[in-house]
């Protein structure tokens, strides 16, 4: 066989090899569809078999005596419990949210493309965000508690707790930021508006929604938080002040199940701060809604 015969058969060979194959295509897309319906459905099972357990177990536990204003060995009351999560929720947003965005703001929309700088606060921030919450515990004790003498207090669970939560609020602002369209900056700038009123007229409102996704989640990490607040809030069962000790519904969860004895009470405080959880999360992304439908 000559040398233009073989270069026949060799185009017409990888002619064959290169031509799609529409059957094997289709296969695989629907194993691929396959298992994302499987993953989902295992996710979702997995959530609902949690949550019915916790509410099978919680609310037949659930009476009068767990919602008395004090607090006494009796009946284990969750009130001060809830009081304290709530403020202690309201003060390390309070402390975080601002930090948070208005660093995201300069990094997204002064810093210069390529600062050394702002790589550096990157790559703190996602450090920060993988160091275990026992460790920022260790430092709120050392610095808050013991350092700056403000004892197990309020204040220093929700200083330790905002400096948890400040990277995650940051990276998920930074996000929001970036996902607004330079459409939207450039038809501002057009218009003879500054970088101010740019920033604060047109980009935050339109980030808004993802801006508010990343408080949901540091909402959800303050709730759940124990490790953080044993070191730094303690765990007096009262309605605290700033400067006073007081335990949030997941440390009184964990000391009544660590006592043993009032492992009922604990699965009522389960579903009340699962209620408390989805109460939070309901009016932030009521709040994003309306700052959208703006």
């Amino acid at each position: 066989m000559n040398g233009a015969a073989l270069g026949e058969v060799s185009k017409k060979g990888e002619e064959r090899m290169a031509a799609p194959r529409p059957m094997y295509g289709r296969g695989r897309a629907k194993v691929q569809k396959g298992l994302v319906y499987a993953a989902a459905a295992l996710t979702f099972a997995a959530l609902l078999f949690l949550i019915c357990y916790i509410l099978l177990k919680g609310i037949p536990n659930l009476k009068p005596s767990l919602f008395a204003w004090t607090y006494t060995s009796d009946n284990v009351s969750m009130v001060p419990a809830m009081i304290t999560t709530v403020e202690m929720t309201a003060l390390a947003l309070l402390i975080a949210v601002p930090f948070g965005l208005f660093t995201a703001v300069y990094l997204n929309e002064y810093a210069r493309r390529g600062n050394k700088l702002v790589n550096l606060i990157r790559i703190t921030t996602e450090t920060l965000s993988g160091i275990p919450s026992i460790v920022y515990g260790l430092f709120g004790m050392l610095f808050f508690v013991t350092y700056l003498h403000w004892g197990y207090s309020l204040l220093a669970g929700a200083m330790t707790l905002a400096i948890m939560i400040l990277p995650l609020v940051m990276r998920t602002a930074e996000e929001a930021l970036m996902a607004v369209p330079d459409t939207f900056r450039e038809g501002s700038f057009g218009l003879g508006a500054g970088r101010l009123r740019t920033v604060f007229r047109i980009v935050l409102p339109s980030a808004m929604p993802g801006i508010l996704s990343g408080v949901i989640l540091g909402i959800g990490r303050i709730v759940g938080e124990t490790a953080a607040l044993i070191f730094t809030a303690g765990t007096m069962a009262r309605v605290p002040s700033l400067l006073q000790s007081g335990r949030t519904l997941a440390i009184h969860m964990y000391v009544l199940s660590g006592e043993g004895l009032h492992m009922n009470e604990a699965y009522a405080t389960a579903v009340v701060l699962l209620a408390v959880v989805l109460l939070m999360n309901a009016l932030s992304a009521f709040i994003a809604r309306k700052l959208t439908k703006k």
